[in-house]
């Protein structure tokens, strides 16, 4: 096991890569809903004042924020939770098994967000540079 130690100095850049690549994708699903792109959902647009509609604002702008890595954990911890409750209310009444009733991504999304929750946003995030920044002389 120690010759693949070398590996852990790179862990906060891949930790980077899951969150942009997962924020990317994420966000797909609120532009989708609010905006018709890339493609309208089956369903149509949702309004914007129904829960559908204000779960596409927190995958477009709390997409966005992962994506930048600003405000890393509450807003992974709350799309976590926006994820679990879209688990349990869409899919799961459709049939016990994900494969089945089309809730793997969103078991995946919830656990992913919560990984971030306590690892935070990785390399190249705002969360990072203003961490790193010196504070200003008083």
């Amino acid at each position: 096991m120690r010759q693949l130690e070398f590996l852990d100095r790179y862990s906060p850049f891949a930790l980077a890569v899951l969150r942009i690549v997962t924020a990317l994708i994420f966000m797909e699903h609120g532009t989708q809903k609010l905006f018709g792109f890339p493609a309208p959902p089956e369903q149509g647009m949702p309004p914007l004042l129904s829960i559908f509609g204000i779960g596409a604002v927190m995958e477009f702008v709390g997409g966005l924020l992962i994506l930048v890595g600003l405000f890393t954990r509450p807003v992974a911890f709350l799309l976590a939770g926006e994820m679990a409750v879209a688990y349990w209310m869409v899919h799961a009444p459709q049939n016990f098994f994900p494969a089945l009733n089309g809730g793997d991504a969103a078991i995946l999304y919830c656990f992913v967000f919560l990984l971030f929750v306590f690892t935070g946003p990785g390399a190249w995030s705002v969360d990072g540079a203003l961490r790193e920044r010196p504070a200003t002389p008083q």
